[in-house]
């Protein structure tokens, strides 16, 4: 959804992300190599753990990065109006009572021409 505050040229850092996972993957690792050889086992499995939990997080963003750019909306595109709005601030095509477009009035059908005659 666009707000309309944010950057026009917003981009989400995986790289960086994906740097801060293989660093924590390195730590992880060498953590529960290290806690296993010096018989903590609860600290050992706790580093097994959050070892999984930084590959689950690695893979994800090398996902990420391989799905490529999405649709950004340009400059062209207006920011979408907040519904917490004063009624005054609405398009003529809202109704203010419940926010959504009035009615059209019926279109006179054949019938109803030939009715009126």
């Amino acid at each position: 959804m666009r707000t309309g505050s944010e950057p026009v040229t917003a981009r989400s850092p995986l790289r960086m992300r994906f740097w801060f996972s293989v660093w924590g993957l390195i730590w992880a690792a060498a953590g529960t190599v290290a806690f296993a050889l010096a018989g903590r086992p609860q600290w050992a499995v706790a580093c097994g753990v959050l070892w999984l939990m930084v590959t689950v997080d690695m893979a994800l963003i090398v996902r990420h990065i391989r799905q490529g750019p999405h649709y950004q909306p340009g400059r062209d595109v207006p920011p979408l109006r907040s519904a917490s709005r004063s009624p005054e601030v609405l398009t003529p095509y809202t109704s203010p009572a419940r926010g959504c477009p009035p009615a059209p009035p019926p279109a006179p059908s054949s019938s109803n021409r030939a009715a009126a005659r």
